[in-house]
């Protein structure tokens, strides 16, 4: 069941999705109705994924096993209602392919949505968007190395639609048309995601494959496949790929969602049965155990290394210690093993992290285990050096495992780390009844594709706290030398210079013995809570009222003496979560000219700069066994905090955000380790068109305001730490506060809470009337485009156009509207460019409204094409606008953006959530309570006419902002 990896990566679940008399649709639970929606092959009492294992079933899942061999798990969930979420999961990925197949597996997901049995050439995705299912978010689908899932969360759905849909993805599975005509359009669009994706990131994944797995069938499989295979492929071929791997023994089907668990069954049972697939089931290939090289020491098993030399990338180092992978028997014994692995993983991570914060050698450093792709058993070692002595840093990072390698850790280490995973335990278990369907339903398909079973969150907790007593320092210190046994190492360096270091250089550095007996251990005690100094003088609200009429009248306005404000709401459907939202200050207007480089900073140091007395170590130990969060952003009128927690937690949150405000720390360590993070990944914002964009894309469309250049690396070693404090100290000081708590509250308790916490600081000071005043500016139209130029790959290019248009809560209404523009933009745009053309994979489009400042939004469109494919691009997003001012959009195209939007905002309408994003800045501005209502209607009710008109007003009213990205050596246009 594989407790913890699962329950980190669920750590912070869905959103809550439930119904609100606004958009209410009717009661929608689909219900056993006669003797059509009993099944026949159901095995309650046998259950397939439990056999051989002690684990305690989850009742909630009914699973099933047809005559034909195809295997089932349902189970009914109503979150969010109305919804249920489909996965078919066939057990073959890239690792089943032969050497001239590489790149058929992914291949035939695309083939599948192209045409199938029952829809013709390109209608399946406009089809689920007519019935509210998103292309992306709820109908997609994934290949990995080891499986191919197909997905889709159906919303609305009613018995009928829930028929239809379970009938057109089994058409989909079993009867795609994979004909010479189709694999003519899809092939140009999988190499188009291939080259989009080819990026440094993706060069250094396949450079680390290729030697870790070495002999294997991993190292050189990667879901991408290879031009030369995807160019040769014919419909033949492909279809016997289908043909040995599509049958119904390697297929489970998972559903989960607002319906029966027997209806889900049998609609499983009527539209798969009869599914058969002539000849016999293939074996799965032999995935092959790491390789280990003829006379390798055992003692010290470092086998191959290498360098790759990456310009412009950051150096870094990884290490695998490689262990062959074996199928385990997955009972609770073998889940006990893993968390006693995961601590001391925690533990020993702790420690490399505060190395790294003690000014170490590297910047960060990260130790993992993982089963990677039923291939391996290996424990990763990664770390990024400070500079060109890579040696260094690895000694370093070297020697704080070895020292864990001999020397047990304290209790206090041991009871900070189990106090985080049961604080995670017990979230699991508190809110397992707001669960999404999806996400269980894709929890089942992974723990099918490692072969485990799976349990209920009070199993994991169960079964965690009834073994606290075998987490003893002599029980981590096995499980951690453990971790670090195996049959080879292998390592990888990363140079953004050639001729750096050697691969023997390497080698000689991991083999190389090292004392980890001079490193020092931080196990000071734990602060607690109630030894911190007050914020000041605790201050009741002056004023308590509702935020206004309607659906916003239980959330309550509180007012306090000192300039804070504060948004509370009880939801009483949503246990055991609560978010805090803290807005201050001006955001982007508050920084001068000259000091983006501080805005940058801040963004990575703030938080870790401590607070009160207390450092970035001494606030992990004060929180651990909590579920309290930091998060930090820069909008373009406002500041933010933010994080996830809960009741029990919530007035210690809310003591660790006003103490940031009241009383900042000004560490060094964190500022100056944030200006070598940006120092040492700099030139990677040249390596590829997306990353050249993400440097400076904002600039261009704040028509070139210094606030949002990224900094240079002179304006960040020219930064320091007295500068940052004095920048960040006035941001933390100026303009009002409002404080947010939505969720799980006692609405009392909350009230008190913030008396004593953000009703004690001291009194706000006003924004500066020229820091208001800031407004945001947006480039005229330029004929010809301005042109970037990346370092990457020569047949890589992007390209955006961008039109202004408005921004502040006044226009709301508007920029409601405007995102159903920009979606019906983007729809064309990937009619024409992927679908007709095949130039692109990922065209995209959306709109962004600023609500707190009354300037600065824009719409825009990007695609990532070959340079050749650029003017293309631009004559045909001009075409879409005038075509949309025109005659703007057709009756069925309107359907497909708004049936979608209509599904969201009913999934989403009574998660809290939903809630703040539509009210926060609502107790200083009126005007954004006083939009609400419209909100509906402004998605829902919009006409043709009124896309026309806005197409008029803003995609023709200004000519267009075009930006290019080009490689180096590509000839100027």
């Amino acid at each position: 069941m594989n407790i913890v990896s699962r329950a980190l990566r669920f750590l912070l679940p869905a959103t809550l999705l439930l119904p609100v008399p606004a958009l209410a649709q009717e009661f929608c639970t689909v219900g056993i109705a006669g003797e059509n929606d009993v099944p026949q092959y159901a095995r309650p009492d046998d259950p397939w994924i439990y056999r051989g294992t002690d684990i305690p079933v989850d009742d909630q899942w009914l699973f099933g096993e047809l005559p034909n061999g195809l295997r089932y798990a349902v189970r009914q969930n109503g979150v969010p209602p109305c919804q249920v979420s489909i996965r078919v999961r066939i057990d073959a990925g890239s690792l089943h392919e032969e050497d001239d197949e590489l790149g058929y597996a992914h291949l035939i997901e695309h083939l599948l949505f192209r045409e199938s049995r029952d829809f013709g050439p390109g209608e399946a995705i406009p089809h689920f968007q007519r019935m509210g299912a998103a292309l992306g978010f709820d109908t997609n689908a994934l290949t990995s190395a080891t499986q191919t899932v197909y997905q889709l969360n159906l919303p609305n759905a009613s018995r009928q639609r829930l028929e239809d849909s379970v009938r057109l993805f089994s058409g989909m599975i079993r009867e795609p048309a994979l004909s010479d005509e189709n694999l003519a359009a899809d092939v140009p669009v999988v190499l188009a995601e291939r080259r989009e994706r080819l990026s440094p990131a993706m060069r250094i994944a396949i450079a680390t494959r290729e030697l870790f797995y070495d002999g294997q069938r991993l190292a050189n499989r990667a879901p991408m496949g290879t031009v030369e295979a995807l160019q040769a492929a014919t419909s033949g071929d492909v279809r016997a790929f289908h043909t040995r791997w599509y049958r119904p023994e390697n297929t489970v089907v998972v559903m989960a969602g607002d319906a029966a668990p027997q209806v889900l069954a049998a609609l499983v049972e009527r539209h798969f049965g009869d599914w058969q697939v002539p000849g016999e089931v293939t074996p799965e290939p032999d995935f092959g155990d790491p390789v280990v090289p003829p006379g390798l020491d055992p003692a010290n098993p470092v086998g191959e290394t290498a360098v790759l030399v990456e310009p412009g990338q950051p150096r870094s180092v990884t290490y695998a210690v490689l262990r062959p992978w074996e199928q385990v028997v997955d009972n609770l014994e073998y889940n006990r093993g893993l968390l006693i692995d995961a601590v001391a993983q925690a533990i020993v991570n702790r420690r490399l992290e505060e190395q790294a914060r003690a000014g170490g050698h590297y910047l960060y450093a990260v130790v993992e285990q993982e089963d990677v792709s039923r291939s391996a058993d290996a424990t990763f070692v990664s770390f990024a050096p400070l500079t060109e002595d890579w040696e260094s840093a690895m000694t370093e990072v070297r020697a704080v495992i070895a020292n864990a390698l001999v020397q047990p850790p304290s209790e206090a280490e041991i009871e900070q780390a189990v106090a985080q995973f049961d604080v995670v335990f017990q979230d699991m278990v508190g809110q397992e009844r707001i669960q999404a369907g999806s996400v269980l339903a894709d929890n089942m398909v992974n723990a099918v594709d490692i072969r485990e079973a799976v349990a209920a969150p009070e199993t994991f907790l169960s079964v965690f706290r009834g073994m606290r007593d075998r987490f003893t320092p002599e029980a981590i210190l096995e499980h951690t030398q453990r971790l670090f046994e195996g049959q080879v190492i292998r390592g990888l360096l990363l140079t953004p210079e050639l001729g750096e270091a050697t691969a023997d250089e390497l080698h000689a550095a991991l083999a190389a013995p090292v004392d980890g007996t001079a490193i020092e251990r931080d196990d000071g005690e734990a602060a607690d809570f109630a030894d911190l100094p007050p914020i000041g003088e605790a201050a009741a609200p002056v004023t308590r009222e509702p935020l206004g009429p309607g659906i916003v009248q239980s959330t309550e306005k509180l007012t306090f003496a000192n300039g804070v404000n504060a948004l509370i709401r009880d939801s009483e459907n949503e246990p055991g979560r609560v978010t805090v939202r803290v807005r201050f200050g001006a955001g982007w207007r508050g920084f001068a000219d000259d000091e983006a480089v501080y805005a940058l900073l801040g963004e990575r140091a703030l938080v870790g700069s401590g607070l009160g007395p207390l450092g970035q170590n001494e606030i992990d130990r004060l929180v651990a066994g909590r579920k309290i969060g930091f998060d930090f952003g820069i909008g373009e009128g406002v500041f933010q905090f933010e994080a996830m927690t809960r009741a029990e937690d919530l007035a210690d949150q809310l003591y660790l955000f006003a103490a940031k405000l009241a009383m900042p720390r000004w560490d060094v360590a964190p500022v100056e380790r944030a200006k070598a993070s940006a120092l040492l990944t700099y030139d990677s914002l040249g390596g590829d068109p997306m990353s050249v964009l993400n440097r400076d894309l904002q600039f261009l469309l704040r028509d070139r305001d210094p606030r949002f250049a990224t900094p240079t690396p002179e304006q960040l070693r020219a930064a320091t730490a007295s500068k940052f404090r004095e920048v960040w100290a006035r941001q933390l000081a100026q303009g009002p506060v409002e404080v947010s708590v939505f969720g799980d509250i006692d609405p009392e308790a909350t009230i008190d809470a913030l008396s004593r916490t953000f009703g004690a600081l001291p009194e706000r000071q006003p924004l500066p009337a020229e820091v208001a005043a800031r407004t945001l500016q947006f480039p005229a139209a330029n004929a010809q485009p301005i042109v970037l130029r990346h370092d990457g790959d020569a047949d890589q290019a992007a390209a955006i156009i961008a039109w202004p248009t408005g921004g502040g809560s006044a226009g709301l209404p508007q920029s409601r509207k405007l995102e159903l523009l920009a979606s019906l933009f983007g729809n064309r745009l990937l009619d024409a460019m992927r679908e007709r053309e095949g130039a692109t994979y990922t065209p995209f489009s959306t709109s962004n409204w600023p609500v707190d400042v009354e300037d600065g939004g824009y719409m825009l469109a990007l695609v990532q094409v070959r340079p050749e494919d650029v003017d293309t691009f631009f004559a045909l997003s001009q075409q879409i606008a005038e075509d949309l001012a025109t005659t703007g959009p057709t009756q069925d195209e309107l359907a497909r953006v708004v049936e979608p939007v209509q599904q969201n905002i009913f999934r989403a309408q009574t998660g809290h959530t939903f809630w703040l994003n539509r009210v926060a800045g609502g107790s200083f501005d009126p005007l954004r309570v006083a939009n609400l209502p419209s909100l509906a209607v402004d998605y829902l009710a919009t006409s043709g006419l009124e896309i026309q008109a806005l197409a008029q007003r803003y995609l023709l009213g200004h000519g267009g902002l075009k930006v290019v990205v080009l490689p180096q050596d590509a000839p100027p246009r």
